[in-house]
């Protein structure tokens, strides 16, 4: 066995070994809407549940030399965000919504994703997505770095409305192979949901 010392090497490498070894991690497609009504849309991957019981949903938005990103700064001004699902046949376009736009430009503009009104918010959804779910902001905390210059912005986000395709809902479950999500994993490479098996737990 390799044994590593975070601390002993470079963030970047530290990034890549993260990446590399907590896979597959599901993606989250963010939208929210800036001071200026631009309506931000960015994928995360640093994305997960919190709890049931409020619904919370976490997602890291890393800092870029420092400044906050436009879907952490965007949340936290509104209170508000749209996070969808990523589903294998709007991979591609998610994935041309990581350019580096200044803010005062839509990534959506970048694609041919079509906007659509929300129900309890005022951000707008993507209507190509099998699932997106309204939120609102419960709190932001700051990380890593120092007080003064900390490198990550984790939202967490209470679901208020659960919007899903009628083709993949039945009977108060989602069926994962009509979802046909996909992961992320390291550099470009990305995956779908590939072979499942079922293993019961212990009572």
């Amino acid at each position: 066995m390799i044994s590593i010392d975070p601390a002993a090497q470079s963030e970047r490498d530290n990034y890549k070994l993260l990446i590399g070894s907590v896979i597959p991690r599901p993606i989250a497609f963010v939208t929210t809407l800036s001071e200026k009504g631009v309506l931000n849309a960015a994928p995360f991957s640093y994305f997960s549940i919190v709890s049931s019981s409020p619904p919370l949903l976490s997602i890291a938005v890393q800092r870029k030399n420092g400044e906050a990103k436009d879907t952490a700064r965007n949340a936290i001004a509104r209170g508000e965000l749209v996070i969808h699902i990523v589903d294998e046949s709007m991979a591609a376009a998610v994935n041309e919504t990581a350019a580096n736009l200044p803010p005062e430009e839509s990534e959506i503009a970048l694609t041919r994703l079509s906007p659509i009104a929300s129900e309890v918010v005022a951000v707008p959804g993507i209507r190509e997505a099998k699932v997106r779910m309204e939120c609102v902001l419960d709190q932001s905390v700051t990380l890593g770095g120092t007080e003064e210059a900390p490198t990550t912005d984790l939202l967490i986000a209470r679901v208020v409305r659960f919007i899903m395709d009628e083709e993949i809902y039945k009977n108060g479950y989602i069926d994962p192979v009509k979802l046909n999500p996909v992961s992320r994993l390291a550099g470009s490479f990305y995956a779908s949901l590939g072979k499942r098996f079922e293993i019961e737990r212990p009572q």
